[in-house]
């Protein structure tokens, strides 16, 4: 090997039980004499891993780093800057917070750590006086982002969950019309065709284990493509 040595003092035990049956107890792990410590919860690459697999330990970090830097922005606010400074910095130094792995945590995350997130926008809406994209957008986008990266390496081991009609839609260009995306799409489904996308996005996300929100951003988009669908006329 590297010839790299276990630093006990940075090692953790993380113990993960699904049982409803009373309370176990487990032995120590040891190492070289040493007792690893055991926690509840441990930062993995930015993510906040609980014991009981629920994100609300990292969704609450996320809201209290967020909100220290909310005082930020609004002194540049107090100095006059331009809205558009003030959306950059949001961004950049906000923005960014909320939408860390944002593809792992959202869709199992609960309602309420969900509001407190998004709080957190509505008050930097407040202060740059200008509209700011919602997390569930977000999360939504970056699940297609990661769809689209899957399709395009054959040599990803998720390459093979996604069908054909999945393949061509989501490998087209992301600026591309969407009436160009519909002609793509099979008539052999049922719903709205402009939503066709939207379902096979989610569907082949479930399949590769991509959490899905709850939100009402999906609703919103389909209901949208229904009106587009009805509005559209029909070709003899």
């Amino acid at each position: 090997g590297n010839n790299l040595l276990l630093n006990i003092s940075k090692t953790k035990e993380l113990i993960v039980d699904c049982s409803k049956k009373q309370e176990r107890h487990y032995q120590p792990v040891r190492i070289s004499g040493t007792t690893v410590e055991r926690v509840d919860n441990f930062r993995c690459l930015g993510v906040q891993i609980s014991q009981d697999l629920s994100w609300s330990h990292h969704t609450n970090s996320l809201t209290k780093k967020a909100r220290q830097r909310l005082y930020h922005l609004r002194r540049l606010r107090d100095f006059r800057l331009p809205s558009k400074v003030l959306r950059n910095f949001y961004t950049c130094t906000i923005e960014s917070i909320l939408m860390g792995n944002i593809t792992v945590w959202f869709g199992n995350s609960t309602k309420h750590d969900r509001q407190a997130l998004q709080r957190v926008v509505r008050s930097a809406e407040c202060i740059t006086h200008r509209e700011l994209p919602d997390l569930q957008s977000i999360y939504y986008k970056r699940c297609q982002i990661k769809a689209r990266r899957i399709v395009k390496d054959p040599t990803h081991p998720n390459n093979r969950l996604f069908s054909v009609e999945v393949r061509e839609a989501l490998s087209l260009p992301e600026d591309q019309d969407r009436e160009t995306q519909e002609e793509l799409l099979p008539t052999g489904h049922s719903g709205p065709e402009s939503g066709q996308l939207i379902n096979y996005v989610e569907g082949s996300s479930k399949d590769l284990g991509i959490p899905q929100g709850n939100g009402n951003q999906e609703e919103a988009t389909r209901k949208a493509a229904t009106d587009k669908s009805v509005q559209r006329p029909r070709h003899s």
